[in-house]
């Protein structure tokens, strides 16, 4: 039997869905016949959290995100995903309200990256990813550094996120300013380039960049089938590192 996996989603609900969709596809990738992934999904009102990020308010997101996770596990999750790249920043939160495994989406990808022998990506995602050092750090940890785009390129990103993609509107000229700006990047001495933001998967593709493309949220997800599939037991001390899974903080 597989292990369940719990989601926490709205940030947006669009992402949300892409979520659903590819973990359902690589289950039955994987297993065959008419198999889908066991799942819960508890989606939060991305109102608030982004009236949360705009004000600074990373403890109430902390709280309103752990409660979601709290419930999650209650209802029978036996590990948890947050659908969202930026608000990792209070992943420590979550792991410390829950005691079924938190897969990080970070570790996720970075393994994926280390494991292609890259050592310096760009990174495309809100201006909270791009620029707090909780993404970054957590990648140098892996052993990986980060370029992200100059001013203007990082408010333009930023901005396609919140004011297109987030409502489920797809611009062909957003993904030609994308793409000059991998293309920047690339040019800086990006070796890949990391789509560090759930929606982006929406818009671009490895077909938008002259070098690998590495998107998190399909790379969370197959992290995600991986545990669930095995029904692997949570981790502790040593055995976290590289792992793409944290242990709870309780």
């Amino acid at each position: 039997m597989t292990r369940t996996i719990g989601l926490i989603g709205g940030m947006s609900w669009e992402s949300s869905a892409e979520y659903y969709r590819l973990l359902n596809e690589e289950v039955r990738r994987r297993l065959g016949g008419h198999h889908c992934a066991r799942s819960l999904m508890l989606t939060v009102d991305f109102a608030e959290v982004e009236a949360m990020q705009r004000a600074g308010d990373w403890a109430a997101a902390g709280r309103l995100l752990s409660r979601a996770a709290r419930t999650l596990q209650e209802g029978g999750a036996e590990l948890v995903l947050l659908c969202t790249n930026t608000m990792h920043r209070v992943a420590g939160e979550i792991e410390a309200a829950i005691e079924v495994p938190f897969v990080h989406i970070v570790d996720a990808t970075a393994e994926r990256i280390a494991g292609a022998g890259l050592t310096t990506v760009g990174l495309l995602g809100t201006r909270f990813t791009m620029e707090m050092d909780f993404y970054r750090d957590r990648m140098r940890g892996h052993g990986i550094d980060l370029i992200v785009p100059d001013e203007p390129g990082r408010t333009l990103v930023h901005d396609v996120i919140y004011r297109e993609l987030t409502r489920n509107r797809v611009e062909d000229a957003s993904r030609r300013a994308y793409r000059e700006i991998i293309a920047d990047l690339t040019a800086r001495g990006a070796q890949g380039v990391i789509l560090g933001c759930t929606e982006i998967t929406l818009l671009i593709g490895p077909q938008d960049s002259a070098v690998p493309v590495f998107d998190s949220t399909r790379l969370h997800v197959e992290r995600a089938v991986d545990l669930a599939l095995a029904g692997t037991a949570k981790p502790s001390g040593p055995e976290l590192s590289g792992s793409g899974l944290s242990g709870s903080g309780r």
